[in-house]
């Protein structure tokens, strides 16, 4: 394997098509504004390096990238690439992961707008992330530890799964199907509209009309806070332990809970029953 080191590379394509190497403490930045740093790359490892210009990893297969740093206009970093391995990397411009496959990000910094549209097999732990619409139409997502600020995020995403996270964004798993949240907060408006086969366990829910027009849904051990207009046309089972401000026309299912203000049925078919459990007290 070849190796490069504290070097500064700037113009267009500077290590365009190479196979085998390994490059640290190099910075890709300077007036030629050179774009697509590592285009049609094989088996390149990066670390302790700096990004300030577009489109450095685009087309490559087997990328590790370690201890680096992605400027604000490094943007569109990482697009059509696949077998990748991030750590301990700040990735800060936008658009900086998309139509990717077979990634791992461990001990990263997102702050990217539109980041991880369309990939597929990502793995993400004890990360960070600001977006927005983050992880869209993206598939076999496995997060762990990862807290993530933002909105519109994880919508039409499936078969993923997230534990010990905590997320607040609104808009949050629209149309997502084949999900499972575990042990995990999840606080912002709107929750999960039109989702399909998403399950909530041990999770803390926190924010205004959650739920609505689902269809398998499944709430197991969950609080709900400030929830009010909840499961408004879904197919839901859920086992809530705290007390709900409304819950409105659920279709079918049973919603186990300790208490609930308003419980509004205004439509035909709003069958769903509603189960006001005594709360178990120590004697």
């Amino acid at each position: 394997m070849k190796t490069i080191i504290d070097q500064r590379f700037d113009e267009e394509r500077a290590l365009y098509g190479s196979k085998d190497i390994s490059v640290e403490k190099c910075s890709f930045d300077g007036p030629a504004d050179g774009e697509s740093a590592f285009k049609e790359c094989e088996n390149v490892r990066v670390r302790d390096s700096f990004f300030n210009l577009r489109y450095p990893f685009w087309h490559d297969h087997g990328l590790k990238i370690a201890d680096s740093e992605m400027t604000q206009l490094c943007r569109a970093a990482l697009w059509y690439s696949d077998h990748i391995d991030i750590s301990g990397t700040k990735l800060h411009g936008i658009k900086a992961l998309r139509e990717c496959s077979h990634v791992t990000m461990n001990g990263c910094d997102v702050i990217s707008p539109e980041f991880g549209w369309s990939v597929h097999d990502i793995t993400m732990e004890d990360c960070t992330a600001e977006s927005e619409y983050f992880m869209m139409r993206s598939t076999k997502l496995h997060f762990k530890n990862v807290k993530m600020k933002g909105k519109y995020s994880f919508q039409y995403i499936e078969d993923s799964v997230f534990e010990n996270c905590r997320f607040d964004t609104k808009d949050a798993f629209w149309h997502a199907k084949n999900i499972v949240v575990r042990d995990s907060v999840i606080k912002g408006e709107y929750l999960a509209w039109y989702c399909e086969n998403v399950t909530f366990e041990n999770c803390r829910i926190i924010g205004t009309q959650p739920l609505c027009y689902c269809k398998g849904l499944k709430l197991i051990n969950c609080e709900m806070v400030d929830t009010d207009l909840a499961f408004e046309r879904s197919e839901v089972e859920a086992d809530i332990t705290t007390p709900v401000i409304s819950i409105k026309n659920p279709l079918s299912g049973h919603i186990a809970v300790p208490a609930v203000d308003e419980i509004i049925r205004d439509i035909d078919g709003a069958d769903g029953i509603i189960e006001i459990r005594e709360e178990k007290r120590d004697l």
